[in-house]
């Protein structure tokens, strides 16, 4: 099984979050080509393997020391954005199909963006929004860069723990802290979208601007969204608790046109400047959604 296809129930038996992210990641270093847009929001670069006859003073022996692998880097350019990392920690991240939940496969995919941010030794952090308020794990000050930074956010992925709501009635808008710079920087929000008015829409436009984009990678099941359930469930709402029991089949219509139609307004309601809404399923190779995410940016 080639590395850019392992699935999350793959990686997640490894039960380790740098393993997984430097193993996604590094099938992704190669065969990507850069330009002024591609990457994570940074200028990301191209490697190959060394070949003989290549100049062995154009081997990125920085790479080497981390990687232990003989790369040729094909251009140099130098990040100027910070990169901030968002993750939606409330109860319904804990939602799991075929033993896979939301949020592991978040922790993952951001393992992995943070692996590739470490390789270009770009500046980075963590933050969590959980319970109406925004939490910053791997930064006290401003974003750091390198392997600092990198297990500072293995370590703040590793503790969390997702519950409740994300946002209190009387939270209003939520701010962000650390992020009034003059520098371009890029916020990558992890989760599942699911609002009850339009608490998400609200904090995404109240944060997008030319020197701040908005990337969103929406995680989905594929249950949850087509709902081609049969029988009588007991359905619990992962954030509130409640409860309610009843026949699959008879309400699927009706909640396939309504998840429809959510999906639709929303993907609409974000196409708005500066903003980027990547679809992901929990049946995704996480390899696959980030290659496909970062060829696109070429452009």
């Amino acid at each position: 099984m080639q590395k850019a296809t392992l699935l999350a129930s793959n990686l997640i038996k490894l039960k380790n979050l740098q393993l997984t992210g430097k193993l996604v990641s590094e099938e992704l270093m190669l065969g990507i080509h850069g330009s002024k847009r591609s990457g994570i929001g940074i200028e990301f670069e191209q490697y190959r393997h060394y070949e003989p006859g290549d100049d062995p003073k154009r081997i990125d022996w920085k790479l080497f020391a981390r990687t232990d692998k003989h790369l040729i880097r094909e251009s140099s350019t130098e990040s100027d954005r910070q990169i901030r990392f968002v993750l939606d920690l409330s109860g319904s991240m804990n939602y799991t199909e075929n033993g896979v939940s939301r949020l592991q496969y978040a922790q993952i995919l951001l393992a992995s963006l943070a692996y590739l941010c470490y390789i270009q030794n770009d500046q980075m952090s963590l933050y969590t929004l959980k319970n109406g308020m925004v939490q910053t794990l791997s930064a006290t000050g401003s974003a750091t860069s390198g392997r600092q930074a990198f297990q500072k956010i293995l370590v703040g992925l590793e503790k969390t723990v997702a519950e409740g709501a994300w946002v209190n009635d009387a939270a209003g808008l939520l701010k962000f802290p650390e992020l009034q710079t003059k520098t371009k920087e890029q916020l990558i929000f992890v989760s599942d979208l699911l609002q009850v008015d339009d608490e998400w829409l609200k904090l995404v436009r109240s944060l997008a601007n030319p020197n701040r984009e908005v990337v969103i990678f929406q995680i989905l099941g594929d249950r949850e969204a087509n709902f081609n359930l049969k029988g009588f469930y007991r359905f619990t709402d992962l954030e509130t608790g409640k409860e309610i029991e009843l026949d699959a089949e008879s309400v699927r219509e009706s909640f396939q046109h309504s998840m429809d139609d959510y999906l639709a307004g929303l993907k609409e309601q974000l196409q708005i400047p500066h903003v980027q809404l990547v679809k992901v399923r929990l049946s995704d190779p996480i390899g696959m959604v980030l290659k496909t995410f970062l060829t696109k940016r070429k452009g």
